[in-house]
């Protein structure tokens, strides 16, 4: 038997990359993690996105992050990798935990809200189960737990 994170096809799986955006609240300084809207999905989710020709996993996460936020990031540790089906494929996507140091959000294409949330607010907020594991991670990372 399979666990959600395991794919059933000998396809190769579709590789993608994103982060766990966090930053300190300018308000409190308290923890906050980045959540973005994705209106083809209708879902709530990490920033992520497929990797381009030749390029290296982090590289396509980071770059995802400003696509898709309109923030640049400090990458940190790297968080566990997701693996499961998307429209009938098997994906791969490679996670780091990265700080906001920069920038600010304007809707686009791909991602019309975006949403800071304390931990425990973000988790109830993600669309999918597998990626509250992420805040999970991110958070004994960073020893916040």
């Amino acid at each position: 038997m399979s666990s959600p994170n395991e794919t059933t096809s000998n396809e190769i799986p579709v590789q993608a990359a994103g982060c766990v955006l966090w930053r300190r609240s300018p308000v409190g300084g308290e923890l906050e993690l980045c959540l973005v809207h994705r209106p083809k999905y209708d879902d709530w989710s990490h920033p992520k996105g497929k990797l381009k020709r030749g390029e290296d996993w982090l590289t396509a996460a980071l770059r995802e992050v400003a696509e898709e936020t309109g923030y640049r990031a400090v990458p940190g540790p790297p968080l566990p990798t997701m693996e499961y089906e998307a429209n009938g494929r098997p994906k791969q996507v490679r996670y780091w935990a990265a700080e906001a140091v920069s920038g600010c959000f304007a809707p686009n294409d791909e991602v019309d809200r975006l949403l800071w949330l304390q931990p425990t607010a973000a988790r109830v907020r993600l669309t999918q189960p597998r990626d509250r594991e992420l805040v999970d991670a991110l958070l004994s990372t960073m020893r916040l737990s």
